[in-house]
């Protein structure tokens, strides 16, 4: 790439920082993936570029090991650059449009065996934070609810004599998921103590130290500390028990119909991430259904 390829690309780093107000970072950023193109590019000028010099950069980039999220961020800035130029710069037109990038291999959720989970839900120490963190982690467990749909919840969205939680999902969807008798003893228990520190005007059900609602950094900070004291050696983080509560349901129904309406996926293709079952639980379902598998 020439000179003027270069001039153009910090012309566009002075568009996003002077005109578009963006961070110094998110500036960097851009530039970092311009200037990956421009090295990568082989034509002599921005105004020669084609859609199919784009592909073999995108190509090129892939073969590399850059997965498809880095590539379609990469993407993403290019598209603008482009766009930039033909509005400011009389380009005639945007080589990146109706691009796509190589989609990377989805990364299966880890999950605990039941046996983790129940060392995970022991609890020795009665103070206040510990009483929350149960309450907390039984709930998680037992509903697979999101990080953000816990820290939202208020007291009257649980449902005591029905056994079920409220949930104001994700694009505002509601719904009412299944609370287990353990849940609910730690959240009746937890309920006793909320009263006696929650500030005035706070409605959320689960309280930081200070009587505020409590943070998704906290519950996480708090879900790994607890974690290590009872030695579990895999990273454990919120979304871990979501998953552990889908996987442990399907192993047991294997109703991926009935595990999506609770975790609350619009799709079932979101909801079949978490069939990921152990050998040992599909080698004994194939042996009881297959007609092949069957012993005489």
């Amino acid at each position: 790439m020439n000179n003027n390829s270069e001039l153009l690309a910090e012309a566009f780093s002075g568009y996003l920082s002077n005109e578009r107000r963006l961070s110094s970072h998110t500036c960097k950023s851009y530039a970092h993936d311009i200037h990956i193109l421009l090295t990568q590019l082989a034509c002599a000028t921005l105004e020669q570029v084609q859609p199919q010099h784009i592909r073999q950069v995108i190509a090129q980039l892939h073969g590399k090991g850059l997965s498809g999220r880095s590539l379609a961020r990469m993407l993403s800035a290019w598209r603008r650059f482009f766009h930039y130029l033909i509005r400011d710069h009389h380009f005639q037109h945007n080589p990146c449009t109706g691009m796509r990038v190589p989609k990377s291999q989805k990364k299966l959720p880890h999950a605990l065996s039941p046996d983790e989970t129940a060392q995970l839900l022991r609890f020795s120490d009665l103070d206040l934070l510990t009483i929350r963190d149960r309450a907390m982690f039984e709930l998680f467990y037992s509903s697979g609810l999101r990080l953000a749909e816990l820290t939202h919840l208020k007291p009257g969205d649980v449902d005591f004599l029905d056994g079920t939680v409220r949930v104001n999902g994700k694009g505002g969807k509601m719904r009412i998921v299944p609370v287990g008798k353990v849940a609910i003893d730690a959240l009746q228990i937890w309920l006793k103590h909320q009263k006696k520190i929650a500030r005035p005007g706070v409605t959320a059900l689960f309280l930081s130290r200070h009587g505020k609602a409590i943070s998704a950094r906290t519950v996480s900070h708090r879900l790994k500390a607890h974690s290590r004291q009872q030695n579990i050696l895999q990273n454990v983080h919120p979304h871990v028990l979501r998953h552990s509560f889908a996987s442990h349901i399907l192993q047991s129904s294997g109703d991926l119909r009935a595990v999506q309406e609770m975790l609350g996926h619009a799709h079932i293709t979101s909801t079949q991430v978490y069939t990921h079952l152990d050998f040992q639980h599909l080698a004994k379902v194939y042996d009881v259904a297959h007609p092949r598998a069957k012993k005489k």
